[in-house]
C-alpha cells in the first residue's frame, strides 16, 4: 500500500516533471495535413498549470515544430531531433485507429540533469518506445513516479499502422514506480493483461472511458483492493489526450492528499471537462474541478 512518500516534498527538484515526445498530431491521416500540437507531455503540462502546479518538461523534437501551444509557464527543455514524432488518430465508431508517421530520438537518462532528478512528481509518457528504464532509475526516493504505458505496447507496420505489442521492457520498469496509469485499449480489453503490474507496482489505475476508473491497490498482506470509481458524464467532442489529463491530474492530487480514491474521483472530472471542447481548450481549471465534486460527492462504498 502507498504509504507517505507522495506526500513528501522534494526541495531541490522541481515541481512536476514531465517526460516524453511532444507530438504533431494530424487532422486526418494524410501526411501533408495539418497538425496540432500533442503527446502526453502536452497534455500533462496544460493540465499541471490549469490545476495549480508548476511544471517542466523535458521532450525531443525537430527545431521547426511550433511549441507555442504550450503555456508561457512552463520550464520547457526540448532536445534536438532531426524529425518530431507524428501521429494520426483517426476515431470511428468501433474505436481509434492510430497512425506513426515520423519518430524523435530517444530520452535517455543521460539528458536530465542532475539538478532535474528530484521533482515532487514525475510523470513518464513515452509515445514510441523513446524512454527507457535507465530513466525511470535515476529518481530521487522522495519523488512521486508515475507512468503512463502506452509508448511501450506499441508498434507500427510499413503504412505506420499502429498495433498493441507485449511490454517487453515491463519486467526492467514496473519495480521503480509508485503508480501506473493506462487504458483499457492499452491492454487490448483484456484485464488479465495486468497481473504483472499488480504484483510489483502499489496502484495500478485502469481507465474505462465512459465507465469512468478502477483503482487496484495492493496492500499490506499481498492482497489486491480493486475500487470502481464513478465517472462524470460528459459530452464528448474530443477524446485524444483524455488519458494523459487523467493521469496528470491523479498524479497531482495522490501527491497532495495520499488519497488515490478522491485523486481518482479528481482525475474522472478532470479528463471529463477535457474532451467537451477540441485539444488542451477544454481542461478545466482547480475551482471548476472541486466545485462540481463539491456538488456531486462521491461514496466508493455506496
Amino acid at each position: 500500500m502507498l504509504q507517505s512518500k507522495p506526500l513528501e516534498a522534494s526541495t531541490s527538484g522541481p515541481d512536476i516533471l514531465l517526460i516524453g515526445h511532444v507530438t504533431c498530431d494530424l487532422v486526418s491521416a494524410d501526411r501533408d495535413s495539418d497538425y496540432r500540437l500533442g503527446g502526453t507531455v502536452s497534455f500533462a503540462s496544460v493540465t499541471a498549470i490549469r490545476l495549480g502546479r508548476r511544471a517542466s518538461v523535458i521532450t525531443r523534437a525537430a527545431a521547426t515544430t511550433d511549441l507555442s501551444e504550450l503555456p508561457a509557464e512552463v520550464d520547457l527543455h526540448v532536445l534536438p531531433s532531426p524529425e518530431t514524432t507524428t501521429f494520426a488518430n483517426v476515431y470511428t465508431e468501433h474505436g481509434r485507429i492510430q497512425y506513426c508517421y515520423a519518430q524523435a530520438l530517444p530520452i535517455t537518462a543521460g539528458d536530465i540533469a542532475p539538478g532535474m532528478r528530484a521533482p515532487r512528481a514525475v510523470l513518464i509518457g513515452p509515445l514510441v518506445n523513446e524512454i527507457g528504464p535507465d530513466v525511470v532509475r535515476i529518481f530521487d526516493k522522495q519523488t512521486l513516479v508515475v507512468a503512463v504505458p502506452q509508448g511501450w505496447m506499441r508498434r507500427w507496420d510499413d503504412t505506420g499502422r499502429v498495433y498493441s505489442k507485449p511490454w517487453d521492457s515491463a519486467p526492467e520498469i514496473l519495480p521503480y514506480l509508485d503508480v501506473l496509469v493506462l487504458s483499457l485499449e492499452d491492454i487490448d480489453y483484456d484485464v488479465s493483461r495486468l497481473a504483472p503490474a499488480l504484483e510489483q507496482v502499489p496502484l495500478v489505475v485502469l481507465t474505462e472511458y465512459h465507465d469512468g476508473s478502477t483503482i487496484y491497490r495492493r496492500l499490506d498482506n499481498g492482497a489486491v483492493e480493486e475500487i470502481k470509481i464513478a465517472p462524470r458524464p460528459a459530452a464528448e467532442f474530443d477524446p485524444t489526450g483524455a488519458g494523459d489529463v487523467f493521469a496528470t491530474a491523479f498524479m497531482i492530487r495522490l501527491q497532495e492528499t495520499g488519497d488515490p480514491v478522491q485523486s481518482a474521483r479528481f482525475a474522472n472530472v478532470t479528463a471529463s471537462f477535457s474532451v467537451e471542447h477540441p485539444g488542451v481548450s477544454g481542461i478545466p481549471s482547480r475551482e471548476q474541478v472541486l466545485a462540481y465534486m463539491a456538488k456531486h460527492p462521491f461514496d466508493p462504498r455506496a
